[in-house]
């Protein structure tokens, strides 16, 4: 065979390169559905017909900026259909071009070989292209199906996004090196040649593209772990400061206590009874109020109490310790400090000082032990699927002591729920009783 190559019909191009992109749209977080989705994907289907099919026979000087702009048109497809940020979109659709260099050159590759270059049986070609079509994308998309975060979400940064971008151009570059010119000691002369040359280096692009996005979820795991094993040592510490600072506390309390005993049982006037009876109330703030059964969790209460005091916070307790008797300890101050944490930091933001209330329960239902925490909130509640999304303007580095309470309370069977009531958010953490 020494006939060279004819090159893919930019129908069969631009079909594949919709494909890819509905391939990732499937699988990421939609931002468009039903019929808007459907709508914009048959406008972007025919406006990736009617480009490339018009810029077809552009001389060669201008054959890369029409893929450029083809690309574009992939990128804009899937940021209007997905939640997601630019810098991912970006990468989703280098990938997707990548896919689509795969699938189109090995449909071409298996159209030819049966074909003989004949295009007279439109039957048989049909066929061909939609079951090498068909096939390839059903195969991509459960790969990448197993491969995407429940969010839909990788928080993808510059560096990654420009990786992905110099593997697709070398890979798209080399593929295509043979229909340019013949004169490189990588190009191919005859068919064949072209054929396995584009079908196998668009292969191991894709591979390589796919291995890239497996150690990038791989390094997100890692990092998302060590941040939470820090959360959950941090939150122990923080019990173990608070545990002495509060013995101190209680200590000096008595020892005051005590004082002003004596001295109103020296001297019975009614102004230093006042006087007295005020700086007992300022020193009862700091005593340990909260007693809930558990030493644990009335360390940790208190020691929130106290900050709350002291930022016009309210915080009310109504829980029964001793069923929390099970639980390591490292677990208790994970779920309580963190939550507590979280509501404190919101009641923060809140201008009025009334309003700045935060509730903790907990109590046994049937065979459950149900922990809510609640705190006053404004504002509409937004989630990054099933917890809240993070409100700092690092998402990468933050949001993971909602996620360090729900790797807590899974390892006892039990389930974290967020939710908004009215003018309230309310955690609520399920766990089975243990014997």
């Amino acid at each position: 065979m020494n006939d060279v190559l004819p090159d893919i019909p930019r129908i069969y191009t631009a079909l594949a390169e919709w494909m890819a992109c509905i391939v990732y749209i499937s699988v990421l977080k939609k931002l468009l559905t039903g019929w808007k989705l459907v709508a914009f994907a048959g406008v972007v289907l025919i406006g990736q017909v009617v480009f490339l099919v018009l810029t077809k026979d552009l001389p060669i000087v201008l054959w890369i900026p029409s893929m450029v702009v083809a690309i574009g048109l992939m990128f804009a497809f899937i940021y209007r259909s997905c939640d997601i940020s630019a810098l991912e979109a970006g990468y989703f659709s280098a990938r997707a071009f990548v896919a689509a260099e795969l699938v189109a050159s090995l449909e071409w590759q298996v159209h030819f070989y049966f074909l003989k270059g004949k295009n007279s049986d439109w039957l048989l070609a049909g066929l061909i292209l939609i079951i090498v079509y068909g096939v390839s994308f059903l195969v991509i998309w459960i790969l990448e199906k197993r491969q995407i975060p429940d969010g839909g979400k990788l928080n993808i940064r510059p560096r990654e996004l420009w990786s992905t971008v110099v593997i697709g151009a070398a890979v798209f570059g080399i593929s295509n090196l043979s229909f340019v010119t013949a004169r490189t000691p990588f190009s191919g002369k005859y068919a064949q040649e072209i054929f396995n040359i584009r079908t196998l280096v668009d292969l191991g692009g894709f591979t390589i593209v796919y291995a890239y996005h497996i150690q990038l979820k791989e390094l997100r795991v890692r990092h998302e772990l060590k941040a939470v094993e820090n959360i959950l040592q941090n939150q122990y510490s923080q019990y173990q400061q608070s545990k002495e600072s509060i013995e101190i506390i209680n200590f000096k309390y008595h020892d005051l206590k005590n004082q002003i005993i004596a001295l109103r049982a020296e001297e019975d006037s009614d102004k230093r009874n006042e006087f007295l009876t005020k700086m007992e109330n300022d020193i009862k703030s700091y005593e340990a109020q909260h007693k809930t059964g558990h030493h644990v969790l009335d360390t940790l209460l208190a020691s929130k109490n106290m900050y709350c005091i002291k930022n016009g916070i309210t915080l009310t307790c109504v829980a029964d310790g001793t069923l929390l008797k099970g639980i390591d300890v490292i677990d208790i101050c994970t779920i309580f400090g963190n939550a507590l944490d979280n509501a404190i930091e919101y009641e923060q933001k809140i201008e009025d000082e009334e309003k700045r209330l935060i509730h903790v329960s907990l109590f046994s239902q049937k065979d459950f032990l149900m922990i809510r925490i609640e705190n006053y909130f404004e504002g509409e509640l937004e989630l990054e699927g099933d917890l809240p999304a993070t409100t700092k303007e690092d998402s990468y580095y933050h949001g993971y002591g909602l996620k360090s309470i729900r790797y807590a309370v899974q390892k006892y069977g039990g389930v974290v729920n967020v939710d908004q009531k009215d003018s309230w958010f309310e955690l609520k953490i399920l766990i089975p009783k243990l014997s």
